[in-house]
């Protein structure tokens, strides 16, 4: 079987797992979409937010907002995205993750630099793990609240173009992965989303 039929192959299998996972009862409130994500917006709801300190988010920013510096951020984010997923898919908490990047840091900016230097850009990457107090955000119909996170901070040049971001605990950074690379490991992000929300439920009810 080549490449792209072993690619199939996964896509195929993580689609069953993941419709067995929701018929299950494990995910009721999931929408499966017709190419084989999920949606973020619909795992959560008021109810199911946490405090700043369950989650990590990861925040990839450019080095200016020409529209070259905003085309390169893209394209690091995918490849940070793709490399973070199989950290992202076994870990069992957001400190286990933390650890983790710590060990990835330099293996980010490796892969953001060749990605720079391939397309001819003279700036490099620095990636670091940092507190930092946000504004208000939304993530589908999940709310981040003002106030200080952990953050995987990835700086491109001057790093003062706009960003790039998402959530990467709990792990909605990857259920919209199109990389054939990351596909293999969508039900175990959304085994450890759907823990993560019942971890959740039983620390509110104390």
């Amino acid at each position: 079987m080549n490449n792209r039929g072993i690619a199939l192959f996964c896509a195929g299998l993580a689609i069953v797992l993941l419709i067995s996972f929701a018929f299950a009862g494990g995910l009721k409130e999931t929408v499966l979409k017709d190419d084989g994500s999920i949606s973020a917006s619909s795992l959560f709801g008021k109810e199911n937010e946490g405090d700043n300190g369950d989650y990590l988010r990861l925040h990839v920013r450019a080095n200016s907002n020409d529209a070259l510096d905003q085309s390169v951020k893209y394209e690091i984010k995918d490849e940070i995205v793709c490399l973070l997923t199989p950290a992202a898919a076994t870990c069992k908490s957001k400190e286990d993750l933390m650890r983790k990047l710590k060990g990835l840091l330099r293996e980010i900016e490796r892969k953001a630099d060749g990605i720079l230097e391939k397309r001819g850009f003279s700036y490099k990457s620095r990636a670091k793990l940092t507190e930092e107090i946000f504004p208000e955000r939304r993530y589908g119909d999940l709310t981040l609240e003002r106030g200080e996170y952990d953050a995987l901070i990835v700086n491109l040049g001057s790093g003062k173009g706009d960003n790039w971001w998402c959530v990467v605990y709990p792990p909605l950074c990857f259920l919209g992965a199109e990389d054939t690379r990351s596909v293999k490991y969508k039900s175990l992000i959304v085994e450890i989303i759907e823990k993560w929300r019942e971890r959740l439920k039983e620390k509110k009810k104390k």
